[in-house]
């Protein structure tokens, strides 16, 4: 079996994912998932496509991610793995989309205005 290569983008974070067939070994940045991400929750949301449609221990998962914070990373890494598993597998595509993990979350961050502090927030109003 070929290798799958596919992109996942949350925020500023870019999540490159190269997925073939192995024993569901996940290495982020030539490191291990759990030594990556010490937090069990982003470990969660970073392998929730594969307990989604129960593929958990059929692929191997190599990813490269840059930018952002952890919680964008590893929402980036979760739906790099979902669009890999539908290039794998065209049938898993109404599963992993009822979880919403073929969704890109587009939320970015507002850019500072002119005569604000950040955003939208004004500067303290001074009575005297």
């Amino acid at each position: 079996m070929e290798l799958i290569v596919t992109v996942g983008r949350r925020k500023t974070s870019v999540a490159r994912v190269f997925m073939k067939k192995g024993t569901g070994n996940i290495v982020v940045n030539d490191r291990p998932l759990a030594t990556y991400f010490p937090i069990p929750y982003y470990q969660q949301a970073v392998v929730k496509p594969m307990t989604v449609t129960e593929m958990s221990n059929d692929m191997d998962i190599q990813v490269n991610v840059q930018g952002g914070g952890v919680k964008g990373q590893a929402e980036a890494i979760q739906l790099g793995i979902a669009r890999a598993l539908v290039k794998f597998n065209e049938e898993l595509k109404p599963t992993l989309r009822s979880h919403n993990l073929m969704t890109r979350n587009a939320a970015e961050v507002e850019r500072k205005k002119p005569g604000r502090r950040k955003a939208r927030r004004s500067t303290q109003f001074s009575k005297r």
